[in-house]
């Protein structure tokens, strides 16, 4: 997955227009990858902050960090809806498909224009509109058909939440900041390798669980069911975004 998406973090990455010495927050950072791109960028003085709101996700980036050998990576227990740091602390903030999951991503917008300073820049990434994202749709069709998962709530925090770019520029409108551009990244999910294929969707969906606590016959059933929809190449569109404060 990490290689499937490298494009999607090296904008981000980018779009932030990083140099040596800077304070960066990464928000929802998982294992860090997106993250450990501008660690490099930013020495040598500079610092990452590296946070999520899952403390086994933080353990995760941290010996991934020290296998990458980085120094300047501090690691934080983060709600990114009530950051604690200071106002106009950091100099750039990047969240790769992270507020898309929170309760109030309006707050933790304006959360994150609190702790940049003048000028400074957040770059994010949200999964566009679900029909653009057949990697993720057409599994889920089958559960919900299979009365295993309830059909999705549009409002809801989840995946999709903030597929709408008009949506999406309004709420970082009102948080303040302005220069906004959102772009949209088209992906290639192979599917050559079904069984591969199907297992790592069961790995990063939400998901996934379901299908693992299902009985052997109905998971092989599922699995047949997506097979025989399923095309051979897999799309999948997110929207990237960056703004200044």
């Amino acid at each position: 997955m990490r290689a499937l998406t490298a494009g999607v973090s090296h904008w981000l990455v980018d779009a932030l227009e990083l140099q040596p010495g800077q304070r960066v927050l990464e928000l929802a950072a998982g294992a860090g990858e997106t993250g450990f791109l501008a660690a490099e960028l930013i020495a040598p003085g500079g610092t990452l902050i590296c946070s999520d709101q899952s403390q086994a996700m933080i353990d995760v980036a941290r010996d991934r960090a020290a296998e990458l050998g980085l120094q300047n990576v501090e690691f934080r227990l983060i709600n990114a809806e009530s950051i604690d740091l200071p106002v106009a602390s950091v100099d750039a903030v990047i969240c790769r498909w992270g507020y898309m999951l929170m309760v109030d991503p309006q707050a933790a917008l304006s959360e994150t224009r609190r702790v940049l300073g003048t000028g400074g820049r957040v770059a994010m990434a949200c999964w566009a509109e679900l029909a653009a994202n057949p990697w993720f749709a057409l599994p889920r069709e089958v559960l919900v058909a299979h009365g295993l998962l309830d059909p999705p709530d549009p409002g809801a925090p989840g995946p999709f939440a903030l597929s709408d770019p008009d949506h999406l520029r309004e709420l970082l409108e009102q948080a303040g900041f302005t220069e906004i551009e959102i772009d949209a990244i088209d992906l290639d999910f192979d599917a050559g390798n079904f069984e591969a294929w199907w297992e790592m969707q069961i790995d990063i969906s939400p998901w996934g669980a379901t299908v693992r606590a299902a009985g052997s016959e109905l998971r092989a059933e599922l699995a047949a069911e997506v097979a025989e929809r399923l095309s051979s190449e897999v799309t999948g569109r997110t929207l990237v975004a960056v703004a200044s404060a």
